[in-house]
């Protein structure tokens, strides 16, 4: 992970969060100063940024929206300040409304990032001022920490590339915290052809299978937010095992890049759980990353025991076979 150190300083009113990682100064200051590259790590997972203005210059503004599985969505507008390329920048950054208009309850903090070279790549130095012990109080409160660290450590796939990153890796699992698991897959295939698949009844019936020996014997998809989906399996010849299925409602959609959906196991008391779909295109390769959300770790654990990220291999390894004829 790229994060090394994250510190907060009462009397200096800063917090510091210190990375180093395997690319060269030029290279950071490209993930950090494109707005294409910027948002697929600016946010904590779960929290993607998009960024809807990024004028690079002193006196310009970069404005740009994260958006929570749920679909809320929090806004926040920097001022830049100062730019030494490609060793440094400042910005204000501010929490704002959906105009882009600084709300003024909230606090308005320096941001200053360094890019230095090491002996085995670069170092990020990100120090944020704040105006007051009770500015800083309240961002970190508010998760800054926690969730300035989970966002900084996704940039090892922004600046290895998807393919150096995921290619050959097969379906990768990481364990976030008590509740959260990340699921990342690499699919040879554009990221259009990638959503359609997860979307399109026709196709998720070639593949969306698990281990060999069974069938989807239900598929029913209403992919708009509030619309409800069903699946179920069932074992065809001398498989063991009975029917199953899930059903959940879409929360969120943002063709081709990302859905969100909630997954019930059909007939079951059985807590749901919140999948979030993000899906990454780069040099003809899809990055399919899924966020689960569990209600408690128990949960968790036990669903992760039943051999889940093996049966998603298989499934995943069929779709790559699917999308060469779809």
């Amino acid at each position: 992970m790229p994060v090394t150190e994250v510190t907060t300083d009462p009397e200096a009113l800063t917090m510091t969060l210190t990375a180093d990682v395997a690319a060269s100064v030029d290279r950071l200051w490209d993930a950090f100063t494109d707005p294409r590259q910027l948002e697929r790590f600016w946010g904590p997972p779960g929290y993607p940024a998009t960024f809807t203005q990024f004028d690079l210059e002193v006196g310009g503004r970069a404005r740009y929206v994260m958006t929570s599985p749920r679909g809320e969505q929090f806004h926040g507008l920097w001022e830049f300040l100062e730019i030494d390329g490609p060793r440094s920048f400042t910005a204000l950054d501010s929490f704002a409304d959906a105009d882009g208009q600084v709300l003024a309850d909230m606090p308005t903090s320096r941001m200053v990032f360094v890019f230095e070279p090491t002996e085995t790549g670069a170092r990020l130095r990100n120090t944020t001022y704040f105006d007051s012990a009770d500015a800083l109080e309240q961002v970190v409160a508010m998760g800054a920490v926690e969730g300035s660290t989970m966002a900084m450590n996704q940039l090892d796939r922004v600046l290895e590339g998807l393919r150096a990153y995921a290619a050959g890796k097969g379906t990768q699992t990481e364990l976030l915290d008590d509740t959260h698991v990340r699921i990342t897959r690499l699919i040879e295939g554009p990221r259009d052809l990638v959503w359609r698949a997860h979307h399109d009844p026709e196709l998720l019936t070639q593949w969306l299978l698990g281990p060999d020996g069974w069938r989807m014997s239900v598929c029913e998809v209403d992919p708009v937010v509030g619309g409800r989906y069903r699946y179920q399996w069932e074992p065809v010849g001398d498989t063991e095992g009975e029917a199953f299925g899930f059903d959940g409602e879409t929360l969120l959609i943002d063709a081709p890049r990302r859905s969100v959906t909630t997954e019930h196991m059909t007939g079951t008391d059985f807590p749901s759980t919140l999948n979030d779909l993000t899906l990454d295109e780069e040099d003809g390769a899809t990055l399919i990353t899924v966020l689960i959300e569990y209600p408690d770790k128990a949960t968790r654990d036990m669903v992760l025991a039943t051999g889940m990220t093996d049966g998603m291999e298989t499934s995943y390894a069929r779709l790559e076979r699917t999308l060469v004829s779809a």
